[in-house]
Parts: structure tokens; C-alpha cells; sequence
């Protein structure tokens, strides 16, 4: 059953814009009374998210994976430990540049979202825009997804569209399309918040909302 409060986790590796954009939604924004950004963790040194979460008053912890030493379930071990000692109930994978383990995904069973810049399943990996354009697609746009142990597969929650001009850059389609995921990721957290999606294979029914 879940709680009134989610307490979620955030895990970055960049600048965490989208990060920003769920930490905003929980103080402002849709998400508020119904989910709180309880710590940030990040597995690289300068990443601007850990900023933005101190700016939030969030915990922002540092779990450097650069000459980490052990296996992927082992760094994991050390990310599950935090996000426990925050009791995480939602973890949210905002630009995360790592894989998670099948122990990390077990220990947070269908309770880990992540964000992809393309419309899954085209152009899964880590230059969805570019992808876009060197393919030629006239549509383009945005996924959030729950996470599997398959790189960018799991069941789709929310998916939101653009399109692409002619003239477009992979840098002018990453500016509109950030505006898209600033908008698709609290969304998807407060269905998720408001215990509002089911999955059922590969699909996830969104479940009306109580009145």
C-alpha cells in the first residue's frame, strides 16, 4: 500500500534540469502533498544536479562511480543503502548515465522511472535527438518509462511529441524537447504518486483518478 507522502530519490549524472523539474513540482507544482524529493545522489563529481538539489534544500550525496573498483551490483549496493536511509519509495532516473543491476531494480520492484529523449522504442541510448535527426523523422519527442534490466524497454507511462523542422540541430531539438521532459517526468511521478498506474505487460493503464 502506498503512503500519503511518497518519498522519492532522485539519481543523476549531469546537469539535472529534469531533476530541478520534479523538485519544483513537489514544492509547486502537481506533485506537491502527494511526493517530496528527499535526497539527490549523483555518480559524478562536478554534476551540476547536486547544486541544484543543495539550492532545494535537498540532500545531494556524491557515490562516485569513476575507478570504482567492484561490480555494477556492488556500486549499486551503495546506492540502495542511501536511498533506504532515506526510506525511498520512488526512485526517479533523471539522466543517469549508468545501467542499474537486476538487485537494484528488485530491491525498488517496479518503483524506478526514467526519462529518455526519444519516442521509445526508436532511438533507445544516450543521443535520442541526434538519432532523430540523422534518421530524418518528422516526429520526434519524449518517454518516461518504469525501468527493466534492458536499456531503455521498459513500460511506457507518458510520452510527449514535437516536431522536427528541417533546419533543426541536435541542439535546437534538445531545447524544445527539454521543455517536453521538464513537463513528462512530474507528470509521470504523480500518477505514480497518486498510485494511479498499473502495469500489465507491457502496457501501463493509468487509472482514473479518485474523486
Amino acid at each position: 500500500m502506498i503512503s500519503e507522502l511518497i518519498k522519492i530519490g532522485i539519481i543523476a549524472s549531469g546537469s539535472g534540469s529534469n531533476a530541478e523539474a520534479i523538485m519544483e513540482a513537489c514544492e509547486e507544482g502537481g506533485v506537491k502533498g502527494k511526493g517530496k524529493v528527499v535526497v539527490l545522489i549523483s555518480n559524478k563529481k562536478d554534476a551540476y544536479c547536486l547544486k541544484r538539489a543543495e539550492n532545494h534544500n535537498i540532500p545531494a550525496i556524491l557515490i562516485q562511480s569513476k575507478d570504482f573498483k567492484g561490480t555494477r551490483e556492488d556500486y549499486d549496493k551503495l546506492v540502495v543503502e542511501a536511498l533506504k536511509k532515506y526510506d525511498v519509495q520512488l526512485v526517479c532516473l533523471a539522466g543517469y548515465m549508468r545501467l542499474v543491476s537486476p538487485y537494484f531494480l528488485e530491491t525498488f520492484k517496479d518503483s524506478v522511472l526514467n526519462i529518455h529523449p526519444a519516442l521509445l522504442p526508436s532511438f533507445p541510448g544516450m543521443h535520442g535527438y541526434k538519432d532523430a535527426i540523422d534518421y530524418g523523422v518528422k516526429i520526434s519527442g519524449c518517454t518516461v518509462h518504469f525501468v527493466d534490466e534492458k536499456m531503455d524497454h521498459g513500460p511506457i507511462i507518458v510520452q510527449k511529441t514535437l516536431e522536427v523542422k528541417f533546419e533543426d540541430t541536435e541542439e535546437t531539438l534538445k531545447e524544445r524537447g527539454l521543455i517536453l521532459e521538464h513537463e513528462a517526468f512530474p507528470e509521470a511521478v504523480q500518477l505514480f504518486c497518486e498510485d494511479r498506474l498499473e502495469i500489465i505487460g507491457r502496457k501501463v493503464k493509468i487509472k482514473r483518478k479518485d474523486k
